[in-house]
C-alpha cells in the first residue's frame, strides 16, 4: 500500500538525486509544479511557477502540462483541478489543509446564507470546493479590494470567512458587508508587542503586514498588502529592513529580489514558537514530491457536478480581474 496517512509511504533508494530526479520526471511526464509562496526555499527553488493564489490559479488555467504538480495546501490543488479539468493535479499529502477553510464548515456556511437572503456572496480562495460552490464570486487577498469595488455600490454581501481580511476590506470601502467569522492561524498569532520590541530595535525597520492579520498588528503597519504585494513593495520601497507580518516562506523571495536588504519575521504571541508558520504548508516536503512524481499520487478527484458549480464564482474573479488588469 503506498498511500499511508495521507501521502505515499516511500523511502527513495540509497544515493538517489531527488532533485535531479524530480526535474527528469517533469520532463518525461510533461509535468509542472506550482508553489505557493509559504512553501520550503528548497521547494520553492524546484517549481516552475512560484505564486500567490490568485497567480496560481491564473497558471493553474492557462499551461500545457498534462500533470500539475501543487506544492501547496488542498484547496489551492483543488482551485486547479477545478480550472483544468482535463490536467491530472498532484498533491503531495492530503493533509496538507487550511486552518482558514476548516473554520467555514458548508453546513453552516449554507445556513449563514439562508438567514441573510439577497446578499450577494463574496468568498476568500481560501476556501473548500464545497463552499465555493456556495459562492457567487471568488477573490483572494490581492484582489479582494477591486472585487468588492467593482459591485454597484448599493449591493449587501456576505463576505466569508476571514473576518480581519473582511473587515479591512469593509473599512477600506464602507460597504454594507456581513462577515463570516474565521480565521487564519498564521495570521492571528503574531505579536503586537513583539512587534513594536522589533521595531524600537530597528527604527527605520518598516513593519509590512497581511490583512488576515489582526487589527492592532494592522494599525502599527506601513504597509498592508497580499504576500504578492508584500514582495512587490519590499522590493520597490527605499528601506533597507523589514518586518515581515506574514508566513516567513515569503521572505526566501524578498531575498532573492532584494539581497542587501534586511527581512525580520514578525514573532509570534508564544516566543517559544519563533514566528508563526503554517505547519500544513510545511507538511509538503521534496521527498514527498519526489513519490508524488514517481507514482501520480495522491491524485486530486471532485464530482462533476461540485466542480461545475464550484467553477462559476472562480471564473467570474478570473474575469474581472482580466477586465481590471489585476
Amino acid at each position: 500500500m503506498l498511500i499511508k496517512e495521507g501521502y505515499v509511504d516511500h523511502v527513495p533508494d540509497e544515493g538517489v538525486d531527488i532533485i535531479a530526479e524530480i526535474e527528469r520526471m517533469k520532463r518525461e511526464k510533461n509535468a509542472i509544479i506550482l508553489s505557493h509562496f509559504y512553501q520550503t526555499s528548497d521547494i520553492q527553488d524546484i517549481a516552475d511557477f512560484i505564486g500567490d493564489s490568485l497567480a496560481l490559479s491564473q497558471k493553474a488555467e492557462s499551461n500545457s502540462a498534462d500533470i500539475i504538480l501543487f506544492a501547496g495546501v488542498k484547496f489551492m490543488a483543488e482551485t486547479a483541478k477545478i480550472l483544468a479539468p482535463q490536467k491530472r493535479v498532484l498533491l503531495p499529502d492530503l493533509n496538507a489543509g487550511c486552518s482558514l477553510s476548516d473554520s467555514c464548515p458548508p453546513d453552516e456556511f449554507s445556513a449563514f446564507i439562508e438567514k441573510h437572503p439577497g446578499r450577494t456572496v463574496v468568498s476568500y480562495i481560501n476556501t473548500s470546493t464545497e463552499i465555493k460552490a456556495l459562492t457567487d464570486i471568488i477573490c483572494t487577498s490581492t484582489n479582494a479590494l477591486k472585487i468588492i469595488e467593482s459591485l454597484p455600490e448599493d449591493e449587501k454581501i456576505i463576505f466569508a470567512p476571514d473576518r480581519n481580511l473582511g473587515n479591512y476590506i469593509k473599512s477600506q470601502t464602507n460597504r454594507d458587508m456581513i462577515v463570516w467569522d474565521g480565521a487564519c492561524h498564521v495570521h492571528e498569532e503574531f505579536s503586537l508587542e513583539a512587534i513594536l520590541d522589533l521595531k524600537r530595535e530597528n527604527p527605520d525597520a518598516k513593519i509590512i503586514v497581511h490583512p488576515e492579520c489582526e487589527l492592532p498588528v494592522r494599525m502599527v503597519a506601513d504597509y498592508i498588502g497580499s504576500t504578492s504585494g508584500l514582495l512587490k513593495y519590499s522590493a520597490t520601497d527605499n528601506a533597507g529592513c523589514y518586518i515581515v507580518a506574514t508566513e516567513p516562506g515569503i521572505i526566501h523571495q524578498m531575498k532573492k529580489r532584494s539581497p542587501e536588504k534586511k527581512f525580520i519575521p514578525a514573532p509570534a504571541k508564544d516566543s517559544t514558537c519563533g514566528c508563526s508558520e503554517c505547519n500544513f504548508m510545511k507538511l509538503i516536503t521534496l521527498k514527498k514530491i519526489y513519490n508524488t512524481l514517481k507514482f501520480e499520487m495522491p491524485e486530486i478527484t471532485i464530482g462533476e457536478d461540485l466542480m461545475k458549480r464550484a467553477y462559476k464564482p472562480i471564473k467570474r474573479m478570473l474575469d474581472i480581474s482580466a477586465r481590471l488588469g489585476l
